[in-house]
C-alpha cells in the first residue's frame, strides 16, 4: 500500500501519460487528413452515407460500376486513424477500373475501441452486404490497406468460424499482419521507409491490443491457421518495414493450401498505392489491383 502522497504522484504520472496517447493519436489522425486535403474528387461519382447500426460508411458507385459486384474496403491508419474521407480517392478509383460499386467503412478506431471493435465492424459490414444488399459471397471482393489488409484476412478468419460463406477474393495492400513484431524487416527497413517506423506501429499496437495477446490469430493472421481461404492478392514494397509481414503470410497461406499471389515492387515505399493521385508508380499498382479484382469477377 503507497502512501496518500505517492498515490498523488502516480495519480499524475498517469493523468501525463494519458495526456501524450491522445496528443500522440490526434496527431497521427491530422497527419493523414492532411496528406488527403486538397485531391480532387471525381465528379461523375455517387456517393451514398450508409449506416449499418452504430457503423458508418459510404457506397460509392462510378459510372463503370456493375450492379451486381462489390468491394468492402478497409482504409489504413494502423487502427488508430484513418477513415473514408482519408481514402476515398484511391478506393474509388479501385471501384472504376474493376467495374464494381464500392462500400468503404469508418471501422471503429483505438484508443477509444480497441479490439475486438474493428473486427466486429468489419464482419457486420459484410453480413450487411450479404443480407441487407442482397449480394452474393462470390460477388464480393474485401481490399484492406495496411491495418485494413490485416483486418481483411482477419474478417475472413471470423467468417469461417462463424461459417459465414467467404468472399470470392481478397487483395491486401502492404498488410500489418503481425502485431508482435517478429519480422525481421520491422527493424532492419526502418531507416528507408519513410510513411510509418517501429516507434508508431509499436504504440499503435499497444492501443489496438490493450491486454490481448499479440499473437492471436485475429490480431495478427500470420499466426492463423490459413487453410480453406479464398484467393488472396498481396502487393508489398521492398522499402517498407512491414515487407516481412507479406512474404511471410503469403507463404504461410501457399503452405496452407491457398491460391496466392505476392506482388513485390522494388524501392518502393509502404502502402505505396495509396499515392494514386500522385505517383505514376502507385496509379500503375492500383490497376494491377483493380484488374485481378475484376478477373476475379469475370471468372465467376
Amino acid at each position: 500500500m503507497v502512501s496518500k502522497q505517492m498515490g498523488y504522484v502516480i495519480k499524475g504520472l498517469w493523468y501525463g501519460r494519458n495526456l501524450e496517447i491522445k496528443k500522440r493519436v490526434e496527431e497521427h489522425r491530422k497527419g493523414l487528413e492532411i496528406m488527403t486535403e486538397g485531391i480532387k474528387f471525381p465528379d461523375d461519382v455517387e456517393s451514398e452515407q450508409i449506416d449499418i447500426d452504430e457503423l458508418s460508411g459510404k457506397l460509392f458507385i462510378t459510372p463503370e460500376s456493375k450492379n451486381d459486384r462489390i468491394v468492402l474496403f478497409f482504409h489504413g491508419g494502423a487502427y488508430i486513424a484513418g477513415s473514408v474521407e482519408t481514402s476515398k480517392y484511391h478506393s474509388v478509383l479501385i471501384s472504376r477500373l474493376a467495374k464494381a460499386q464500392l462500400l468503404n467503412i469508418n471501422y471503429r478506431l483505438a484508443p477509444e475501441h480497441p479490439f475486438p471493435a474493428a473486427l466486429e465492424d468489419a464482419v457486420k459490414a459484410y453480413n450487411w452486404l450479404i443480407e441487407e444488399k442482397k449480394f452474393s459471397p462470390k460477388k464480393i471482393v474485401i481490399v484492406g490497406v495496411s491495418a485494413g489488409g490485416g483486418l481483411a484476412v482477419a474478417t475472413l478468419l471470423k467468417l469461417k468460424e462463424l461459417k459465414i460463406d467467404l468472399p470470392l477474393a481478397v487483395v491486401c495492400i502492404s498488410p500489418w499482419a503481425d502485431l508482435a513484431f517478429t519480422g525481421d524487416t520491422f527493424k532492419e527497413r526502418a531507416k528507408i521507409d519513410p510513411f510509418t517506423s517501429p516507434y508508431n506501429l509499436d504504440f499503435a499496437a499497444s492501443l489496438y491490443v490493450g491486454e490481448n495477446d499479440p499473437r492471436d490469430p485475429f490480431i495478427s493472421p500470420i499466426c492463423a491457421d490459413l487453410q480453406g481461404l479464398p484467393p488472396l492478392f498481396i502487393m508489398v514494397g521492398t522499402a517498407e518495414i512491414l515487407f516481412d509481414d507479406s512474404n511471410r503470410l503469403a507463404e504461410y497461406a501457399a503452405f496452407a493450401g491457398v491460391e496466392v499471389t505476392l506482388d513485390i515492387w522494388e524501392d518502393m515505399i509502404h502502402a505505396f498505392p495509396v499515392f494514386a493521385s500522385v505517383a505514376p508508380e502507385s496509379k500503375s499498382a492500383i490497376e494491377k489491383i483493380s484488374n485481378f479484382i475484376n478477373d476475379s469477377f469475370e471468372q465467376k
